[in-house]
């Protein structure tokens, strides 16, 4: 797979905590790339190196060959929408202003508020299902509710590549899968998409690459067909397992064996 987004040699910490030191990563392109791994294992720092937040100490994370840091603020926002764990709303919001803001990248002081931003919106709310609460204030909603508010705004902004950190958070095990269903259907339209996932099997289920990390560094990545078994499984989480195939996609299933004390 060719990869227009990646991570090479990178060294992430905060002020004096090293989380992973020369880090390389290849997101393949028109992929949809679940990244696991157990709590502070640097999964998240890892998006946040993606999307500028987090800048390397040394070493480079680039999209098409240019340093991500080159870019403009607004260029970059229109190649990478990112979704981070615990994003906050402005009080006094409404769900369709809230969206809305998704299309900044895309506007400027002489360009109005156009009929393609209202498509992008209508159509993204759609998508996360969330149209029924376009009159709300997002601070009235559940946190369910509020995490496909803000999936909504970065569909909205149209842009080739994802980054979710942990978007199932605050869903019932209904929304998850159909949260995961979209991605996948994004993905299968052209999209690139890199989520953080907590549940092994659903990132087996509805990912084509994996990532597994485990103390800042990529214990092992590629088809979970290919990479997942009991033995990186205990390897990475600590968890006694068997892998058996998912009676409906085929795809491995982690059965844990342990039992507790």
């Amino acid at each position: 797979m060719t990869a227009r987004l990646t991570a090479q040699e990178i060294t992430l910490r905060y002020g004096d905590r090293v989380v992973s030191t020369r880090l390389s990563l290849d997101v393949p392109d028109g992929a949809f790339t679940a990244v696991v791994g157990p709590n502070a294992c640097g999964k998240s720092t890892l998006l946040r190196s993606f999307v500028r937040l987090l800048r390397p100490e040394c070493g480079h994370v680039r999209l098409d060959g240019r340093d991500v840091g080159d870019y403009a603020p607004k260029a970059l926002a229109k190649q990478l929408g990112f979704l981070p764990q615990d994003p906050l709303a402005p009080e006094d919001i409404k769900v369709r202003q809230l969206v809305g803001r998704g299309r900044f990248p895309h506007q400027s002081l002489l360009a109005a508020w156009s009929p393609q931003d209202q498509a992008a919106v209508t159509e993204a709310m759609a998508a996360a299902g969330v149209a029924d609460l376009a009159d709300r204030f997002v601070q009235e909603l559940s946190g369910g509710q509020r995490q496909r508010v803000w999936m909504a705004m970065v569909l909205a902004q149209q842009t080739s590549y994802l980054l979710l950190d942990e978007p199932t958070s605050f869903l019932d095990i209904t929304h998850q899968y159909q949260l995961l269903g979209l991605l996948a259907k994004l993905r299968d339209q052209g999209r690139t998409v890199i989520a953080v996932l907590h549940d092994i099997n659903q990132a087996c289920r509805f990912a084509d690459h994996l990532v597994a990390m485990k103390d800042g560094r990529v214990v092992a990545e590629g088809d979970p067909a290919d990479i997942v078994n009991a033995t990186l499984i205990k390897d990475v989480f600590d968890l006694p397992s068997v892998i058996v195939p998912d009676p409906v996609t085929d795809t491995p299933m982690v059965v844990p064996t342990l039992q507790g004390e």
